[in-house]
Order: structure tokens, then sequence, then C-alpha cells
């Protein structure tokens, strides 16, 4: 070992401890006298009873190689068509005063029930909470419009009714 580099003796001792381990491992073999145990798989697999092994490492690995065989990735299934969005209402594309009075059927010639039963009528079709995101501002203006048609309405019938020109 003197003379050599580092390296050089680290191998060599290397080499040394596993000629060593050869030797112990072939002594073992020799003072084992036991038929029928499975010895240990170091190179290959042991023989039942036959005191060596009948099948190396790397045919064991031939044998099993369709073991160590990535699996095939199957293709991914083909994604269904998205369904088209569903069409907007169309009277909430109306936004016109003159489409909302449309809308709420006024005459002018309602009662105050009737009015407020139009109101929660038209609310529950037309509020800004169940439209679609892209229709919400016209939803918004819709409603704002028929309450004032409404609340303008309401306002006549009262001021008639003060002044004694009820229906």
């Amino acid at each position: 070992m003197f003379g050599m580099t580092v390296f050089e003796s680290v191998l060599e001792r290397l080499k040394a401890e596993a000629r060593q381990a050869e030797e112990d491992a072939a002594e073992e073999a020799v003072e084992d006298d036991g038929p029928g145990e499975i010895r240990g798989l170091n190179s290959g697999f042991a023989g039942i009873g036959t005191g060596s092994t009948f099948v190396s490492g790397s045919q064991a690995a031939a044998a099993y190689l369709d073991l160590y065989e990535e699996p095939r990735p199957t293709p991914p299934e083909p994604q269904p068509a998205p369904e088209p969005p569903p069409a907007p209402p169309r009277h909430l594309l109306r936004i016109a005063p003159d489409e909302i009075a449309e809308d709420l059927a006024l005459t002018g010639k309602e009662s105050m029930n009737d009015l407020l039963t139009r109101r929660r009528s038209f609310a529950r079709e037309n509020h800004p909470d169940r439209a679609p995101e892209e229709l919400r501002a016209n939803a918004t203006l819709r409603m704002k419009i028929a309450n004032m048609l409404i609340d303008e309405t309401i306002r006549r019938i009262k001021v008639e009714e003060s002044l004694g020109l009820s229906r």
C-alpha cells in the first residue's frame, strides 16, 4: 500500500474485502449440510435441496422481463363536446321603456293590488340575481324602469283618489 495514491489503496482494500467475502461464502456453503433448505438469492435463485444455484440472476431477469416493462399508457378518452351556452332570455334584451310597459301590460285601469302583483311577477322573471352574468345590467335596467312605471301609476292613482276622481 505504500507508494500508492489514496484512491489506489482504497480500491485494493475493497478488492481484498470482496475476495474475503467470496471465500467466506464458499466455506459456509460447504459447511451447510441441510438438504431441502432454500439458500439466499445472492446471484440467482437457489435450488431446493441441490446445494447450488440453478439459474443465474440474468436468466431470471430475462424470464420476468415483461414485469419490468412500463405499462403502455391508455389513450385518453375523447372529451364530449361542450354544450353550447343557452340562448339568453329574449325578454332581457328588451330595455326600452315602452317595451317594458308592454311586458307589464299596463293599461292605466289597474287597481293597487293588481299593480303590486304585477311588480312581484315581473321581479320573479327579471331580477338581476337570476339573470345570466352578461345580461345583469339589462335586468337591472328593466327592474328600474318597471318599478318607475309602477310607482308612477300608483302615484297617479293616489292623486286621482285624493281629487275624488276615483274610478
